[in-house]
């Protein structure tokens, strides 16, 4: 079976902006996770970078809008300059996107990771200090991703 990415993608190209789409869809449902990819949607993106989200009604617009800043930084590189939240139709769910959402765990920030390191000082064996370590950085991680969206 062959995978029609690179083909939405070039058609998506010829509408401008709008290319910029591909990478944003592939990072929605990882960034925020199953519950809000179910009631929020990127539709389109327009000419000034304005990342216009489709969501279930009125309550997750204004929820995922006070949130706005921190899906940006979920998102990374396929982040756009702005992201305007309003209601509207929604994409019929797709169980393999929220499953790779559920697969892959977030990625511990530089704050995780300092916190973490904090945390482990005290050990003196410097192997285990560095096992502990990164287990507190994603478990921080976790906890944040956790706490934030669900």
């Amino acid at each position: 079976m062959e995978r029609v990415g690179g083909a939405v993608e070039r058609e998506l190209g010829r509408f401008g902006p709008a290319s910029g789409m591909a990478p944003v869809i592939e990072a929605w449902p990882l960034a925020v996770g199953p519950e809000i990819a179910r009631n929020a949607w990127p539709a389109r993106l327009a000419r000034d970078g304005t990342l216009h989200i489709h969501t279930q009604d009125s309550i997750w617009a204004f929820e995922l809008t006070t949130r706005a800043e921190e899906i940006r930084a979920r998102l990374g590189k396929a982040a756009p300059s702005r992201m305007s939240f309003a209601p509207g139709p929604l994409p019929e769910p797709s169980l393999e996107l929220f499953e790779r959402a559920r697969e892959r765990p977030p990625e511990p920030t530089p704050e995780h990771v300092a916190k973490a390191e904090s945390l482990t000082r005290g050990i003196r064996d410097e192997e285990l200090r560095k096992v502990v370590a990164k287990a507190a950085a994603a478990s921080l991680s976790r906890n944040d991703n956790d706490r934030s969206f669900c």
